[in-house]
């Protein structure tokens, strides 16, 4: 699980550099930087889903804050 998490997350952040790198390369005159962005977009809320449906089904457990 943890594996899994840590992949996406690595995957949000290069669509997130690309999207930067893009959007310095290419002054707006293409698509690639909202292409990137909505790459991001897609894989943050598919994480999101991801994690409440694991939750749901009891694979990762809620522990709360600690003190």
């Amino acid at each position: 699980m943890r594996t899994l998490v840590i992949i996406a997350f690595v995957g949000i952040l290069g669509s997130l550099g690309s999207a930067l790198f893009y959007l310095m390369r290419d002054k707006g005159t293409s698509n690639k930087t909202v292409n990137a962005l909505t790459v991001r977009i897609g894989l943050s809320v598919a994480l999101f889903l991801f994690l409440l449906f694991s939750h749901w089904m009891g694979w990762i457990e809620t522990t709360g804050f600690k003190r």
